[in-house]
């Protein structure tokens, strides 16, 4: 066997094995707090498991209690603290067994699927078994709201039974939310509203003083400034937009959403189907505007099980984060001491992931707002990026 090249299932002892890898390689960077493993060949390794390289890396953050980060353009995927080579190579073992192999035939030929349900598949083109991975590890909620890629995604709309390959979601012409039929409308509510209150009951905020005002003169001060503000304020965002983007679906969807906040989270998503744009990341931009107001900690949770729904990608994540930096940065700037709360919020109802917040915490933009503005909110959210990590290095210590 060459040097460097491994079998992918390296309790096979057979140089003739198909199924081969390069071997994953470590570099320590940085010292004290500031530490990290680089696995400079993570791209290497994830194209011959034909998964994203992001994956695996995530699995060793959540089995070593790390933070993970990825600089998928400069090809540089990132575990916080000092790893070796070995300790690597076997949790990749794991991840190999529990998110790659076929469960079936062990052969390494599989694609990811995500079904309606969000529940994760293997699908395998050997044997032709699909076999479900173990939706209790912490990586499938990262799958999910990351799925691989999919060119050959089928846009015939009565391909409802058919999951699309590689990891795509399988979607029908209208989907459902959380796989119920669209007619059962009772039933629909019924389970957004019960996964809205679940996840507000779970809700534990950071003990600090992200606090505001709540005066009546305050409150009652900003209310006015608020409405002055929204009433000039795109709900297209972005420096993209145009004068016309009021007419757009995103324009509709915002005004509507704002007239009708009490609607509740089923009529909001029915809304956006209609207009075309339920899984439009930019539709996340436009309600994180429009829905919220200056209540909006309180408003989340209510929201939680929409947002949670509709946020299926990084690309979601950032537009929800666009959003917030919209909202409180120009029409309730007064709330930008909660915006620690408010990411709290997102964050423990599963619908902002770690390193999607820390790196648009530490990264300015003036794609949504002026530069300025920018800065205000990413200085009011260092509690809550503190907070992130401290409790990745309490996790590092307790291993």
């Amino acid at each position: 066997m060459a040097a460097g090249i491994v079998n992918i299932r390296r309790d096979v002892d057979d140089k003739f094995y198909r199924y081969r890898m390069p071997l994953l390689l470590t570099k320590i960077e940085g010292k004290g707090n500031g530490i990290k493993t680089v696995i400079p060949n993570m791209s290497d390794v994830a194209r011959a498991l034909s998964r994203p390289p992001t994956y695996p890396t995530k699995f060793f953050g959540c089995e070593l209690g790390a933070q993970t980060s990825f600089d998928e353009k400069n090809d540089r995927y990132i575990v916080n603290g000092a790893h070796d080579a070995t300790k690597l190579r076997e949790l990749l073992d794991g991840f190999i067994e529990k998110f790659v192999l076929c469960k079936s035939c062990k052969n390494p030929e599989t694609d990811l699927i995500i079904t309606k349900t969000d529940d994760i598949v293997r699908d395998c083109k050997a044997c032709g078994e699909r076999t479900g991975v173990d939706m209790r590890h912490k990586l499938t909620t990262f799958i999910v709201k990351n799925p691989p890629k999919n060119p050959r995604k089928s846009k015939k709309k009565g391909s409802t039974d058919t999951p699309a390959s590689n990891g795509a979601h399988a979607e029908a012409s209208t989907p459902p939310i959380d796989g119920l039929d669209a007619e059962s409308d009772d039933e629909l509510t019924k389970r957004i509203k019960a996964e809205a209150a679940d996840l507000n009951e779970e809700s534990e905020l950071v003990k600090e003083d992200w606090s505001v005002d709540t005066s009546a003169e305050a409150v009652k001060a900003r209310t006015k400034a608020a409405e002055s503000a929204m009433a000039s304020l795109s709900l297209g965002g972005g420096e993209e937009d145009s004068d016309e983007d009021a007419d757009s679906p995103y324009g509709q969807l915002g005004r509507w959403a704002q007239e009708n906040r009490e609607a509740g989270p089923v009529e909001v998503y029915k809304k956006a189907e209609e207009l075309g744009i339920a899984k439009k990341h930019k539709a996340v931009q436009v309600l994180a505007q429009s829905l919220f107001n200056e209540d909006i900690v309180a408003q989340i949770p209510a929201n939680a099980a929409l947002f949670k729904k509709m946020v299926t990608s990084e690309k979601h994540q950032k537009s929800l984060l666009g959003g917030i930096e919209r909202l409180v940065g120009m029409a309730y700037p007064s709330l930008i001491p909660l915006v620690p709360k408010i990411l709290m919020e997102f964050y423990q109802a599963d619908i902002l992931a770690e390193d999607i917040v820390q790196q648009w915490g530490t990264h300015v933009s003036k794609k949504f707002v002026d530069r300025e503005t920018s800065k205000k909110v990413r200085k009011a959210s260092e509690p809550f990026l503190k907070w992130l990590e401290e409790a990745d290095d309490s996790d590092e210590d307790d291993e």
